[in-house]
């Protein structure tokens, strides 16, 4: 048998990532789906982005709901910040740990941050000084690792020496981003161990996007080599608004059912996990339609006649 991590441990991005692209819904609902997101037992939450209120109006209310995170002690709750003027609204909100955006492409890095990769790299210093003097972490996410919908396939020593850098400014730790849902198993497996290799003894996530019905496989992959720390999004919800094509993360639930039923722990109870779609979706006014597991049901629900 493929070796297999005894558990891995997922981050899920709902609130963020998951509504990042929906029309803005009221605090008291977030809080809602954060505390049925909690009732998991997730223990890594993206939280919210600190980013400009006009760019991305669904997170408008980054400080109002971190105001709120005391109400789940031992969660350990994170931030996206996409300069150092985010940076520092977060920590002044009581948010520490963040997540600094760097997009492997130049095309993209402008459309998303207004600025060429380099200067969003040589950030990184300031962004994770801010982090460790508030007694947080940095966490240098890499976007459009593999692939750009502006550029085309991004090149694999690009991404490693964004990464080399990043650890070099103060980064704790490093995710690989398939920001437009392209990548596949083989690809996934080059890449990380390409950047593990330039930069040992630091820890190495993946965030995939399900356009093209590869997140899962991609997923599997990455946990045969090791890797133990996933994002996933509630219900499938998510996408980036400045990368065309960018559709739904890979669903919390597809993963946990996924790696459960492969004999690898979670720590997340998957009726749980699905109760908390079922509060996104409520909350959105429409229906979840890219979960498989949601749509289907966990082994709990019964079969069909032709099942």
């Amino acid at each position: 048998m493929p070796y297999l991590p005894p558990s891995v441990e997922l981050r899920e991005v709902g609130l963020r990532d998951g509504l990042q692209l929906e029309q803005p819904i009221p605090l008291r609902a977030k809080l809602e789906l954060l505390e049925a997101v909690v009732a998991t037992g997730v223990r890594r939450v993206e939280a919210t982005s600190f980013v400009s209120p006009k760019a991305v109006p669904a997170l408008a209310d980054a400080e109002e709901l971190a105001g709120e995170l005391e109400r789940w002690p031992g969660v350990h709750f994170s931030a996206l910040v996409a300069g150092t003027g985010g940076a520092r609204r977060a920590v002044a909100a009581g948010m520490p740990n963040l997540e600094y955006v760097v997009s492997a492409s130049e095309s993209h890095s402008l459309a998303n941050a207004r600025r060429g990769t380099d200067q969003a790299v040589a950030a990184v210093a300031d962004i994770a000084a801010l982090a460790h003097g508030a007694g947080g972490e940095c966490e240098v996410i890499i976007a459009v690792a593999w692939d750009c919908p502006f550029d085309g396939r991004t090149p694999a020593d690009r991404v490693v020496d964004i990464a080399r850098r990043a650890v070099a400014l103060g980064a704790d730790r490093l995710c690989l981003g398939d920001t437009i849902g392209t990548t596949v198993p083989a690809r996934v497996v080059a890449l990380v161990e390409a950047v593990r290799a330039a930069c040992p003894g630091i820890d190495v996530g993946v965030h995939f996007h399900n356009t093209r019905g590869s997140g899962l496989a991609c997923v599997l992959a990455a946990a045969q080599i090791g890797v133990t720390r996933i994002d996933a999004s509630v219900g499938g919800l998510g996408g980036c608004p400045f990368a065309p094509g960018a559709t739904g993360n890979i669903a919390t639930e597809d993963v946990v059912y996924l790696l459960e039923e492969s004999g690898v722990s979670t720590g997340l109870d998957l009726d749980r996990v699905l109760a908390a779609a079922a509060v996104a979706e409520r909350a959105l006014g429409r229906p979840l339609t890219t979960s498989n597991v949601y749509r289907a049901g966990g082994r709990s629900r019964p079969l069909g006649p032709q099942g």
